[in-house]
């Protein structure tokens, strides 16, 4: 079968030991259409960010690069501005037809932790190709906050596909026709294009910033923290914003997005012709985000943005990322939403998990 592979399928690969983990899974580590993967036990500062190279190894590349290895085993902090490499639970032994796409989870996104994932061999982040025999390394940078890590967390996750099953754009539009996949007219040019909300109802607040300076999050936190101690609210009455450079922003999308439950979709990097801001950093959307089968009705996408050489003034309705749709190899025995108590289902506006809601 082609196409991205279910829950059910993931747990085949485990049985086969195409999957291979010294520590045994834990309950909700494997998601409708991707696998979520943990941190080990000692996490390497090293002086750059690297890719192994072909025919090279990480191990050996951390020889090169290494500065001091960190013991996760009772928690640390992981610093702002600094590049950590950890070695995680699990490894791959993956048949060939079956190739791999890794990415943030949608927290450690919206926390501005850039999270990627590396191989032996590997010339990309975050791109596993068919036949793949070896270990998997999470590349850990925090950009705004510094954060408290222990083994077993998982920070990013890993999506499985047989062969390519990306819906054309006439199959996309055929999609929208029989079960709407946005509220609205969809834009549809080379993936489902989504813009800004900056004219939220009700409210002249349209976002967050992150503050340059802060605590340390403790990542086994969840709605612990006061958001006013880590963020700027945006507000904006005119329906537009000037992002600065160097400056971390959380927004939401105009449009309230559905990904049926044969379905599978990727927020696609985003970069500005001019070069002047970066949109997402964890793309993954499960099949049932935001759909009536998982409880959803549509939800918002929530933007991750950084800016970079210039201010840039960034208006309501502006066009500022595209979703990708692929087709599931077969149905998901569960859905986003409802089925595993997913955090950001009908979400509009919101922080990670991390932060209390606002009062």
């Amino acid at each position: 079968m082609t196409g991205v592979l279910p829950s059910q399928a993931i747990e085949q690969m485990f049985a086969r030991a195409e999957i291979t983990s010294p520590i045994p899974l834990v309950e909700g580590q494997i998601q409708p259409a991707s696998l979520d993967l943990r941190l080990g036990t000692v996490a390497f500062r090293v002086r750059a960010s690297f890719l192994a190279g072909k025919d090279c190894s990480v191990a050996n590349r951390i020889s090169e690069f290494e500065m001091h290895r960190i013991d996760l085993s009772d928690g640390a902090v992981l610093e702002k501005g600094c590049v950590y490499l950890v070695p995680l639970m699990e490894a791959l032994c993956l048949p060939d037809g079956i190739s791999a796409v890794a990415n943030a989870k949608s927290s450690t996104g919206r926390l501005d932790l850039l999270t990627r994932t590396i191989t032996d061999g590997g010339v990309e982040f975050d791109r596993i190709k068919p036949g793949y025999s070896g270990p998997l390394y999470a590349e850990i940078c925090p950009r705004s906050f510094s954060v408290l890590v222990r083994p077993g967390m998982r920070l990013n996750q890993i999506r499985f596909r047989q062969g390519q099953a990306v819906l054309t754009d006439d199959e996309l539009a055929e999609l929208h026709a029989q079960s709407p996949l946005v509220d609205g007219t969809a834009v549809i040019e080379d993936g489902l294009g989504f813009s800004v909300d900056l004219r939220l109802p009700g409210t002249d607040l349209v976002g967050y910033r992150a503050k340059p300076h802060t605590g340390v999050i403790d990542l086994d936190r969840i709605g612990e923290y006061d958001p006013q101690d880590y963020w700027e609210e945006v507000h904006s009455t005119s329906g537009r914003i000037i992002l600065d450079p160097g400056a971390f922003y959380i927004l939401v999308s105009r449009e309230s997005v559905q990904i049926p439950p044969a379905y599978a979709a990727e927020m696609a990097p985003y970069l500005a012709m001019v070069g002047e801001f970066r949109v997402h950093y964890a793309g993954f959307f499960d099949p049932g985000f935001g759909h009536d089968a998982a409880g959803g009705s549509g939800s918002r996408g929530v933007l991750e943005v950084r800016c970079h050489e210039a201010p840039f003034v960034l208006e309501h309705g502006q066009v500022v990322g595209r979703l990708v749709y692929e087709r599931m190899a077969s149905l998901p025995e569960q859905l986003y939403g409802a089925d595993i108590a997913s955090n950001y289902q009908g979400q509009g506006l919101k922080l990670s998990k991390h932060f209390k809601s606002p009062q």
